[in-house]
This record gives structure tokens, C-alpha cells and sequence, in this order.
């Protein structure tokens, strides 16, 4: 049940979800998702499809991208003493060198320990590729040492395979996925997962946008582990986020700067880029920044730069689905997922979209 009276609760972010709703793959053709539109100062809800989102756009308004490019983190491999199969997750290296992951495993494994990585296909690359385990934090997130020169792209590339998120209940990602779970403008290496909201854009899109008279502009969010982790206390003043690193270039500062002057909107495409802009602006005027952000937003917070936001439905109880109730009120959203599951959207990571804004 709902807590209706305490933004602070996890549990008044909560929501039933058939689970038959929740969307296993891409559709055929990315903007062929369908859009839920909100009105956020009405409440007003309109059904659209995706191929409309030009139609929202007016001049002088600036749509921000993050242009984080998802890597192949998803590993396999088997542990060098026992043959016992280990699956993982790469999240970064460290400043020496050593890869970042999580990982598990039939029984406990223990530092020191070997653990040799096999190919995901094993006809373009029959080697093998050993870790060694160095050290385990409280997050259980484990440094390793590899044995081998080559940079971690390289490796992953030839190692690794697409990681998708764990409610989509597929054994191995398809090229389908290697493809699609991508957005067509991503750039930067270094996300263990989509920013979901972009996943519907074809350049086609875009360029209609800006035939509407939008500029685009672009910012990078790795997206990390804690998009995968549950929040796991009950306050939400008590959630620690996971560090993930961001960039806002001069560009896209003045970019803002620009729609600001001339009467246009900053529409923010996906919750990376709502943190990303938001993290900038955290401590006075909106500047360059690159560094880690641990931001996490939500009710009463108040936004300094981001005017209206398309993104995907997130699960319950999620970081995002909370930042989004900071936008725009947590029953305004409680009642647009309540009204998109009657009218059957497809929710998460390959699902449909919504966009967020107001009328004025």
C-alpha cells in the first residue's frame, strides 16, 4: 500500500506490474515505441507514439543526449581450481590498473584466487584469459589483477558480451542486443548499461527536431552498478548512490545558456542526463564539470536546469522512478504508470517512453 503521506518512504514508490508488461526485446524498429505524454501542471495524459515526439518540440528548445556508450561488461569464465563456472560483471578500472567487478559463484571465493575468462564466441577467439582476485569491499565489488597487456576494451570486446539488465530473462544477448541495447548517438566508451530514454532515436528523429528549430547537445553519464542495485532501506535519507562518472562540455553549457536567453526549454533525455545537468549546477551557476556524481534526486529537490524530461518506466521502488516523482510529484507518476499498464505499455529497458513536460 502506499505511503501516501511520506516522500521519504521507499515504500510510497511502489506499484503492481504484470509481469507479462515488463518488455524482454527491442522492438523492430526503434521509434515504434509508443509515448505516454504527461502534462505536469495539469495532469493531463495523452497516448501518442514515439514518431510524434518531434511534434512536442518548439523553437529554441534544446534536447541533451548523454552519449555514454554501453561496453561488452558481462563475463564468464570458470574458476581455475575447481572448473566451477563464475559469472560477472566488469565495472572500471583502477587507477593501477586493475579491472573492477562483481561476480558470483558456488561457494565463497577468496583473494588470491584465479578465475579464467572464456570467450564469448569461442570461434573468433579460442584463448582464454585469466583474473586474479585481489581484494573484496564491503559492496563486494572485487579488484583483479589480468594477465595480460592489452587495454580493457580490447579484452572485453573479445570477452565480454552485452549486459543486460536481470529482469530480462534471456540466458545469452542476441547480436540483436549488441546492436539495439545501444544508443545510435553513443560515443564514449564506459557504461555497464543503456541510458534508455535515447534507445528510441534514429537519426531521422533528430534531425526532425531539429528542422522544428531544437539545437541537441551532448553530455556523457557512465551508467553503473547502483542502476542494477535495489535500494535497500526503507528511508530514502538513509540510500547511499554509487558513484558514476559524468562530463558536461563547454558546449552544451552554452547550448543552455543559449535556450535559456531565447525562451526555449532544456529537455532532458533520460535521468542520466537529469543528474548529469543537475550535478553541474549543484554548487551555483551551470559550468563545465567532469568528476563523479553520487546525486541522488529526490522529493522536495529542486531542479535548476532541466525543464521537462522524456524517459523510460522504471521498476518499483528505484532510484529513478523516485527522481522522477521529484519532477513531477510522486501521484502525478503513480497515476500515469497506473493509466500505462491499463492500456498495456511495454515497461523498462526495451520498452515505451514518456515524456514529461508542461504546457507553458
Amino acid at each position: 500500500m502506499h505511503n501516501m503521506s511520506d516522500p521519504d518512504a521507499l515504500s510510497s514508490y511502489d506499484y503492481d506490474l504484470p509481469p507479462e508488461l515488463i518488455a524482454n526485446h527491442p522492438l523492430p524498429q526503434r521509434d515504434a515505441s509508443r509515448l505516454l505524454v504527461l502534462d505536469r501542471r495539469s495532469g493531463e495524459i495523452a497516448h501518442r507514439e514515439f514518431r510524434d515526439f518531434p511534434s512536442f518540440i518548439r523553437p529554441h528548445d534544446l534536447l541533451v543526449l548523454n552519449e555514454t556508450k554501453v561496453i561488452p561488461a558481462r563475463l564468464i569464465g570458470r574458476r581455475t581450481a575447481t572448473g566451477g563456472r563464475w559469472e560477472g560483471l566488469f565495472l572500471g578500472v583502477t587507477t593501477s590498473g586493475q579491472w573492477r567487478l562483481i561476480g558470483h559463484t558456488r561457494g565463497k571465493l577468496q583473494p588470491g584466487e584465479s578465475i579464467t575468462l572464456e570467450p564469448v564466441h569461442a570461434s573468433t577467439s579460442p584463448d582464454r584469459l585469466p583474473l586474479t582476485l585481489c581484494e573484496r569491499d564491503d559492496d563486494g565489488e572485487w579488484t583483479a589483477t589480468v594477465e595480460n597487456d592489452a587495454g580493457h576494451l580490447t579484452l572485453l570486446d573479445r570477452f565480454g558480451a552485452v549486459p543486460l539488465p536481470p529482469y530480462i530473462q534471456r540466458e545469452t544477448p542476441t547480436d540483436d542486443d549488441r546492436e539495439r541495447y545501444q544508443t545510435t548517438f553513443a560515443r564514449t566508451p564506459g557504461a555497464v548499461a543503456a541510458p534508455t530514454a535515447g534507445l528510441h532515436f534514429t537519426p531521422e528523429i533528430l534531425d526532425r527536431c531539429r528542422e522544428r528549430g531544437a539545437r541537441v547537445a551532448k553530455v556523457t553519464l557512465h551508467v553503473g552498478l547502483g542502476t542494477f542495485r535495489p535500494v535497500s532501506v526503507e528511508r530514502l535519507g538513509d540510500h547511499r548512490m554509487h558513484y558514476e562518472w559524468c562530463q558536461l562540455p563547454q558546449p552544451t553549457v552554452d547550448a543552455v545558456a543559449a535556450a535559456r536567453s531565447a525562451g526555449g526549454r532544456v529537455i532532458a533525455i533520460g535521468t542520466t542526463t537529469v543528474r548529469t545537468l543537475e550535478s553541474a549546477a549543484a554548487n551555483g551557476p551551470l559550468a563545465p564539470f567532469a568528476g563523479e556524481t553520487n546525486l541522488f534526486i529526490r522529493p522536495p529537490y529542486e531542479f535548476q536546469v532541466v525543464d521537462a524530461l522524456l524517459t523510460n518506466f522504471h521498476l518499483p521502488c528505484s532510484t529513478l522512478l523516485v527522481l522522477l516523482s521529484a519532477f513531477t510529484g510522486r501521484e502525478q507518476v503513480l497515476a500515469a504508470y497506473q493509466a500505462a499498464i491499463e492500456e498495456r505499455y511495454r515497461f523498462y529497458s526495451y520498452g515505451d517512453a514518456m515524456l514529461v513536460g508542461g504546457s507553458g
